[in-house]
């Protein structure tokens, strides 16, 4: 499980009745309505695929509804503003490493847009189920994937790039970066740079350090191989649970949101189970998600 350390650690130290009936019928409905949905058509401006949040829109709000139904959701997830015209100035928070060639590593986006973003790392589980639920309801999230984990399957993670989810770095073998000599986290963050481009067509613009523990070198080459922002994370969810990092348990305006690839091995629950809570958590702050990528 990924972990973002306390600021000192973090700059390289290493360590059937009629309601029934009911139920069956949106089911049947919901099928038929999100089927007609193509998001791989679905781009943002700049030409690159994207624009789920913008699925939404495709929807009525009774489709959207029966489509919130169908995956067990008291109410539709809220959409997204549109993206803002200029992205956000971005700024390593004080205690992290900044400075001349290094990278902005954020755990926020500063941004007033009552929208917060769905970051998901490794790729050890590919669930279809999961594939299909974000995209019937027009979620969007970006993949941090790891070579050693999804190289068994990359057709799941190309149909996640197709569907228009941003695909970046996360390295080759989720080592712990500040234990490696630069060259072997260049090997690591470089490397897996090329994997990503090679796999999917394009070379990745984020780059997540494991643990979310990095030094100078590490956001040093990450900018050398081609990488201009390391997210970090402001919560992490997880199938019954949201944890915050903040004591007020709430989320803010531009927060970055971490989950895995997971499943019942490792958590019990289904990625369907997490999607589902954050969704709901999310909705119920008033909140929606946006692409990350429309802010960085």
């Amino acid at each position: 499980m990924d972990r973002i350390s306390p600021p000192p650690a973090k700059q390289g130290k290493p360590r059937r009745s009629p309601s029934r009936l009911v139920t069956v019928l949106l089911l049947i409905v919901a099928g038929a309505v999100c089927s007609t949905i193509d998001l791989r058509t679905l781009e943002s401006e700049d030409g690159r695929p994207g624009g789920l949040a913008a699925n939404a829109g495709l929807l009525t709000p009774q489709q959207l509804s029966v489509a919130a139904a169908k995956w067990g959701l008291d109410r539709p997830p809220l959409a997204a503003p549109p993206r803002p015209a200029v992205k956000p100035a971005l700024e390593t928070p004080s205690g992290f490493f900044r400075g001349p060639g290094l990278i902005p590593a954020i755990t926020r986006i500063p941004t007033t847009d009552k929208v917060v973003f769905l970051t998901i790392d490794d790729g050890t589980e590919k669930d279809p189920q999961f594939a299909s639920m974000a995209s019937e309801l027009g979620v969007p999230f970006s993949a941090f994937v790891t070579d050693s984990a999804i190289r068994g399957d990359y057709a799941y993670f190309r149909d996640l790039h197709a569907r228009g989810h941003a695909i970046h770095n996360h390295t080759l073998s989720h080592p712990q970066l500040t234990r490696l000599e630069p060259e072997e986290q260049r090997t690591e963050i470089c490397g897996q740079q090329d994997v990503v481009q090679r796999e999917f067509g394009t070379r990745p613009a984020l780059f997540r350090p494991p643990f979310g523990e990095f030094d100078r070198d590490t956001l040093e080459i990450a900018r050398e191989c081609g990488v201009r922002v390391a997210p970090l994370w402001s919560e992490e969810a997880f199938p019954n649970r949201l944890e915050y990092r903040r004591a007020d348990r709430k989320l803010h305006p531009g927060d970055i949101i971490l989950t895995h690839f997971n499943g019942p091995r490792q958590w019990g629950g289904t990625m369907t189970d997490m999607l589902r809570l954050v969704l709901r958590k999310v909705t119920e702050q008033g909140m929606a998600l946006a692409r990350l990528e429309d802010y960085v």
